[in-house]
């Protein structure tokens, strides 16, 4: 009897880990993940947040050079649309598995640890992580859009899908580049909320996400300044137009959707749990 019991309390031992580790993590779970990550990212140093803000806004490029593939090859069909969008998830992929600074990311990552802190000290290091990464996102996607123009890397049949996906991102009116900037903002703060979760699903997560945000004709402004960067390089977009038509819309916008949207809306929901824990 005693082998029969000690046996049947292993096998529930087991059933209840097996439901533990199948079992959903809670909201404050995920919180805590992302708030660890955050923290991690507020001590790196400027220059190891450059470099990777550098990359980042590199590989972005992927997302509109994935695009004009697609668009470039594709029949002009009532269809291409949604296929072609495929093509913008490319750079996403490449920056957000590959852990490097995006700067619409770290409008929840880095936010949710100044929630819990909520010192001006603790929101000087936010402000100075968003500062190095979105200015070397930048400088990573003019290089990008320098190789798309001034070198034969990108193939000249390419080349004009390109340019028509640069003017269409960047020739809206700033009210609307900054009201669609909103959703995206909160698009790519869901995916981040999302990813502990998502585990071997991570690449379908943002492969879905970030075709939303195209299929959805949502502003990014890191993906977008590809996009700004060459036109400005073309000279067919004044750096002035660029700025206040453009970038800083679509800057207000993501930052609105990701952080005053989003991210208070997941602090919410682990507000009273957290603090009880302090």
């Amino acid at each position: 009897m005693t082998s029969q019991s000690s046996h049947t309390n292993m096998r529930r031992e087991a059933e209840e880990q097996s439901v533990e580790e199948a079992a959903a993590l809670s909201p404050h779970m995920i919180y805590e993940v992302i708030r660890r990550d955050g923290e991690e990212e507020l001590l790196r140093t400027k220059r190891s947040l450059f470099w990777s803000g550098i990359a980042a806004g590199i590989l972005i490029s992927l997302s509109v050079l994935g695009e004009a593939v697609f668009r470039t090859y594709l029949p002009d069909a009532p269809w291409r649309h949604l296929i072609e969008n495929l093509g913008y998830s490319l750079g996403f992929l490449a920056v957000i598995m590959g852990r490097m600074q995006l700067f619409t990311e770290n409008t929840i990552t880095t936010v949710l640890p100044i929630m819990r802190k909520r010192t001006l000290v603790a929101f000087g290091c936010m402000l100075r992580l968003w500062g190095i990464v979105l200015g070397a996102n930048v400088l990573g996607a003019f290089a990008a859009a320098a190789l798309f123009v001034f070198t034969p890397a990108i193939s000249p049949e390419i080349l004009p899908a390109i340019v028509s996906l640069s003017e269409h991102a960047t020739g809206m009116p700033p009210l609307q580049g900054f009201w669609r900037a909103i959703p995206a903002g909160i698009i790519v703060a869901l995916i981040v909320w999302m990813m502990p979760q998502a585990a071997e699903a991570g690449f379908l997560l943002i492969m879905a996400f970030t075709w939303l945000i195209a299929a959805g004709d949502f502003t990014h402004v890191v993906a977008g300044s590809v996009e700004m960067a060459v036109l400005i390089l073309q000279g067919s977009l004044g750096i002035q137009d660029a700025l206040l038509g453009f970038f800083l819309p679509v800057l207000a916008g993501n930052i609105i959707g990701g952080t005053l949207i989003f991210t208070l809306a997941a602090w919410g929901q682990v507000r009273d749990e957290v603090e009880d824990e302090e």
